[in-house]
C-alpha cells in the first residue's frame, strides 16, 4: 500500500475533490426549498439570487430549478470548476440559468442587483475577523436592489458554549474510493473561533494507494446582537431567525441558525 501526503492547500482546494462524496446524503433541495419558502414568505418569490460560497454547485442547481437566476461565487477554483462541469450537465433550460465564478465573498463585485442573495453552509461563520465578517455582509448588501433579501445559516454562539464540539470520525464510500475523516475542534473562547482540525484519508479501492489531506477550518460562532450590529451597520435589517429546517424559536441546543435580513428601504 502507497501513501502520499498532500500539503495544506488553502481551504476546500484539496478537500473539494472528495467533498460530494463527504456530503452525499445532505439534503441540498430540501434545504433550497427552505430558503425557498422563507424568501417567499417575505415577497421575494423568483428573479435573480447570488449565491455567496457556492461550493460545487448542488444548492445553486436547486434554486434554479425552483425558478431563480443563478450566480454562484467561491474562492476555491476547484470547487467553482466542479460546479461549472456540474451545470453542463443539466438540462439546457437549467443550465442557462446557472452561471459560476471565482471570488471572495469578502470583496467580490458582480456588477449586478439581486433579488435575493444567500450563503449556506455556514459560509458566514468562516468570516472569523471582525472585518471579514463586516466585508462579507458588506459584499451581500451591495448586491440587493430595493427591498431584497439577504438569507445566511452560521455556528450559534450559545449552542456551541453550552454544547462544546467533540471529536468526530465520518467513514464513506463509492466506487472507487473509501474516504475516513477525522476531525478534532479545538475552541479560542477569546475570539470565540472553534478551529477545525481535519485528517482525511481517501483510499483508491483499485490500487490500494492512499491520499492523506490535512486541513483546518476555522469557525466563528455568532450572536444575533453582534450580527443584528453589523448588518444595521451596512443598511440591512434583521427580519426573522430559526432554527436550521424549521421556524421555531433558537435556544441554546440549537447549533445551527438561520437569520433573514432585507436590505432598508
Amino acid at each position: 500500500m502507497s501513501q502520499s501526503t498532500s500539503p495544506a492547500d488553502p481551504v476546500f482546494n484539496q478537500y473539494s475533490r472528495y467533498y460530494d462524496l463527504l456530503y452525499k446524503d445532505k439534503d441540498y433541495r430540501g434545504e433550497a426549498c427552505f430558503v425557498h419558502e422563507q424568501l417567499s414568505r417575505n415577497g421575494v418569490a423568483a428573479g435573480r439570487l447570488l449565491e455567496l460560497g457556492c461550493g460545487t454547485g448542488r444548492h445553486s442547481v436547486e434554486f434554479a430549478e425552483l425558478g431563480w437566476d443563478v450566480d454562484g461565487v467561491d474562492l476555491s477554483e476547484t470547487m467553482v470548476s466542479q460546479a461549472q462541469e456540474r451545470s453542463r450537465q443539466q438540462t439546457r433550460e437549467i443550465s442557462q440559468r446557472l452561471n459560476f465564478r471565482e471570488g471572495d465573498v469578502r470583496s467580490v463585485r458582480t456588477g449586478k442587483q439581486y433579488d435575493a442573495v444567500v450563503s449556506l453552509f455556514h459560509v458566514i461563520s468562516y468570516q472569523t475577523s471582525n472585518n471579514d465578517l463586516a466585508s462579507a455582509i458588506a459584499t451581500a448588501a451591495a448586491h440587493l436592489q430595493a427591498r431584497g433579501l439577504f438569507f445566511f445559516d452560521f455556528w450559534f454562539g450559545p449552542a456551541v458554549l453550552s454544547d462544546p464540539p467533540t471529536v468526530r470520525v465520518k467513514r464513506l464510500q463509492d466506487e472507487r474510493t473509501n474516504v475516513t475523516r477525522l476531525a478534532e475542534p479545538q475552541i479560542d473562547y477569546s475570539a470565540n473561533v472553534v478551529t477545525v482540525n481535519y485528517e482525511i484519508a481517501v483510499e483508491n479501492r483499485g490500487n490500494d494507494s492512499v491520499t492523506r489531506i490535512h486541513e483546518q477550518h476555522r469557525m466563528r460562532y455568532l450572536f444575533l446582537p453582534e450580527l443584528e450590529f453589523v448588518l444595521n451597520s451596512h443598511g440591512l435589517r434583521t427580519l426573522e431567525t430559526g432554527r436550521w429546517m424549521d421556524r421555531t424559536k433558537v435556544g441554546n441546543d440549537t447549533w445551527y441558525v438561520w437569520l433573514l435580513a432585507a436590505r432598508k428601504r
